[in-house]
């Protein structure tokens, strides 16, 4: 008897101890755990679309009974005050809800799309835009963005490209860091007032979906995996992102929503996020279509075993979990498990505290120093990619400017996708930029088309008049915003309706054309760049668009955006992106046989056997990282002042910048290795560092960039991660073309 009180006293203090261990929040998951029915956990792990302001007499009931864990999609601030009211006052345990949307780019101000934002190569913009968006988003109840979309994205006819951050992993990384901090702050807490919980998507390889076609099937292998597609998710996962999201794409056969490998190997074993994974839209449902599961209760079990923690919109865990336990094919921790990622966000987001939003405390939308922010983002997205003459910068002593085409006055349009919570009456086009410059009297405007689409000429006839009423044409073209985002794909590069045509008929007039182009991807428009004699890419740019448009076309503002993703000649280029493999046949630059230089009947093996296309060739439209300037820069005296490291120190290079022209300007200096020999082969260059620099007319400054060895490594044929010594080329430039190198080693 002595013996069991003893081994009983022991068992006691040792779970005292473990209780005593844990952590002040996780004792409250705990503690809740421990009070949870079965129904109460299904219900943490379910998550429903909204009711545009109402709440259904059925969903209150379900709120009060503890069966809904998240809500999606609400973004009345009174509407959400009273589901959480139900949650926290009526419910038997009274713990709250997250409420998601998509905040992607903005929520009443809309910044650029993301893929214009990566065109600023500035993270602190893109942190400080993340910031604003969870403000403003906070107000209206949101406490959870299904954002940053970090899925790296080689493939402009893949409709989410606007999406995302580009197609280089050291960018997309960045940027990834950036909007994470920007969300959900950066002091270490989830998360002071107007932060809210950030969401890494799509866990992973979505933006590889095979010919650009959203919901496609992905095939990638496991190094290019670990050192290309997962690096950005690493990164945000490093910086307290606190929930993934998966992908509704199958990676390698099997489907994201089901993978063990992506979330429980990678995710939880290797990278020990405790954090919180959510399915995307319907997706553990969409297991079926995929051929994965035979049913919802299959689809249900396997997204749980593989660690999807909570379901959004579709049922299969509501209707299914408990079934799945009473016949003993799912264990009830995985259940918990699931159950305590999800009460820890709750924990950290304060919710338990502050579950309530003032509803007075809405605050003006569109204040100057939100506005400030919008406008500076825009205007370090633009991309100038042609200035024939030094046509730009236009002088505000013109006498008069015509503003033509379907894009120059759509305050919504160039808003861009996922755009939801916008005020686009917020919205500065491009012809309001202008005339707010240079005065209504001196803008000639005709829209040509009605729409991007429009395939109606009868509006050329009014855009010549203006064009040739006029010292200079500004055209601007592009695409509508539902021409991009998720599951709006296009097999053709171009611009759509009859845009092509209205601009050869300016063109036509003899009058100095300016071409803007306003679209959620990388258009391959190199004949229409012909009859133009410069060409901005605005991207969607936003709420503060249109101004910041007239700042550059004027010369307030020296246009200092590059390009985030290579600009292919024509669709038949993709994929095509800077950081490929080299080959064992490159293309000799200087002798290769174009289709047009082909004798008749030459002789089968006459032409060499190099990698190339006859019709295209093997170069892009534009590099990656491209971009001009009103200036001119120039690299000079690039040094490395650690010519040989070891594989636990730090290369140490830099470069000096001039500023050889007349005005103040920025340059992005990016800085390219390529890894000569590895067990693997290694891609031909590989963005390491970048920096954005100011420089006055005239002046010159050293730009200095210390690079860890660990940035070299990569994942070997065992799928070890290693820095292996050899010999490595670096260059610096101002693209991914840039030639200044030299030469530095590992030992």
């Amino acid at each position: 008897m002595v013996n069991r009180f003893y081994v009983l006293g022991i068992c006691l203090c040792l779970l005292q101890s473990c209780v005593s261990s844990l952590s002040a929040n996780d004792q409250k998951i705990e503690k809740l755990l421990s009070q949870m029915t079965i129904d109460e956990k299904i219900g943490q792990m379910c998550q429903i679309n909204g009711f545009s302001g109402q709440i259904p007499d059925k969903i209150k009931e379900e709120i009060k009974a503890g069966n809904v864990g998240s809500i999606l999609n609400e973004v009345d601030v009174k509407t959400v005050n009273e589901i959480q009211k139900t949650a926290i006052e009526e419910s038997r345990l009274g713990i709250p809800l997250l409420i998601g949307r998509d905040v992607v780019h903005g929520f009443k101000t809309i910044f650029p799309i993301p893929l214009g934002q990566a065109a600023t190569w500035n993270p602190e913009i893109v942190k400080k835009g993340a910031g604003i968006a969870a403000q403003e988003a906070s107000l209206a109840g949101v406490n959870w963005t299904f954002a940053p979309m970090i899925d790296i994205a080689r493939d402009s006819r893949w409709g989410r490209i606007a999406e995302s951050f580009g197609e280089d992993p050291y960018l997309v990384s960045k940027m990834a860091v950036a909007s994470t901090e920007g969300f959900q702050g950066t002091n270490g807490s989830l998360f002071s007032n107007g932060k809210i919980a950030a969401c890494a998507k799509h866990f992973a390889g979505y933006g590889a979906a095979e010919g650009g076609r959203d919901y496609n099937t992905t095939l990638i292998p496991e190094g290019e995996l670990r050192d290309v597609y997962f690096k950005s998710f690493k990164a945000a996962k490093d910086a307290g992102i606190r929930t993934f999201m998966t992908g509704f794409n199958d990676l390698n056969g099997v489907p994201a929503s089901g993978n063990q490998f992506l979330f429980r190997k990678v995710l939880r074993e290797e990278w020990q996020f405790d954090g919180m994974v959510v399915s995307d839209w319907a997706s553990i449902h969409e297991l079926i279509s995929h051929g994965f599961s035979s049913d919802e209760k299959d689809a249900a079990k396997k997204a749980l075993i593989a660690g999807v923690d909570m379901e959004m919109a579709s049922t299969c865990y509501k209707n299914h979990i408990k079934e799945l336990l009473d016949e003993g094919l799912i264990n009830i921790d995985l259940v918990d498990d699931a159950v305590r990622n999800i009460l820890r966000i709750k924990i950290e987001l304060g919710l338990f505290e502050h579950p309530y939003v003032d509803e007075n405390g809405q605050g003006e939308i569109g204040e100057k120093d939100i506005e400030k922010a919008a406008l500076e983002a825009a205007e370090q997205s633009i991309v100038l990619l042609k200035n024939k003459n030094k046509l730009l910068p236009l002088s505000t002593k013109i006498n008069s400017v015509a503003v033509i085409g379907p894009m120059a006055h759509e305050k919504y349009e160039q808003l861009g996708t996922w755009s939801f919570d916008a005020d686009s009456l917020l919205s500065i086009t491009p012809l309001e930029g202008i005339r707010n410059l240079l005065g209504n009297a001196m803008v000639n405007f005709a829209k040509g088309l009605k729409y991007t689409r429009d395939k109606n000429s009868d509006g050329f006839k009014q855009a010549i008049k203006a064009a040739k009423s006029s010292d200079v044409v500004v055209v601007c073209v592009g695409e509508e915003a539902i021409l991009s985002g998720e599951a709006h794909c296009r097999a053709r590069l171009d611009l759509p309706g009859i845009q092509k045509e209205l601009i050869q008929e300016i063109s036509e007039t003899g009058k100095p054309v300016v071409l803007i182009v306003m679209a959620g991807r990388a258009l391959s428009i190199g004949d229409v760049y012909e009859n133009a004699d410069a060409v901005l890419y605005a991207w969607h740019p936003g709420t503060m668009g249109g101004t910041a448009l007239a700042n550059i076309l004027f010369g307030k503002v020296s246009p200092s955006g590059k390009l985030p993703i290579t600009m292919p000649k024509s669709v038949g280029q993709i994929p095509m992106h800077y950081n490929h493999k080299n080959s064992g046949r490159p293309v000799d630059p200087n002798n290769w046989p174009s289709i047009d230089k082909i004798p008749v009947k030459a002789y089968q093996t006459s032409l060499g056997n190099t990698s190339h296309y006859m019709d295209e060739g093997f170069e892009p439209l534009y590099p990656f990282g491209f971009g001009l300037s009103y200036t001119d820069f120039e690299y000079s005296d690039l040094r490395i002042e650690t010519p040989v490291i070891a594989r636990t120190e730090e290369l140490k290079v830099s470069v000096l910048l001039s500023n050889k022209g007349k005005c103040t300007a920025e340059e992005v200096v990016q800085v390219y290795i390529r890894d000569l020999v590895g067990d693997v082969t290694r891609p031909i260059r590989e963005l390491k560092a970048f920096d954005r620099v100011k420089l006055k007319a005239g002046e010159a400054k050293r730009v200095s960039f210390t690079i860890p060895a660990s940035e070299l490594s990569f994942h070997n044929q065992q799928m070890t991660n290693v820095v292996e010594p050899g010999k490595f080329m670096l260059w610096i430039g101002g693209d991914s073309n840039a030639d200044l190198g030299a030469e530095f080693a590992v030992k």
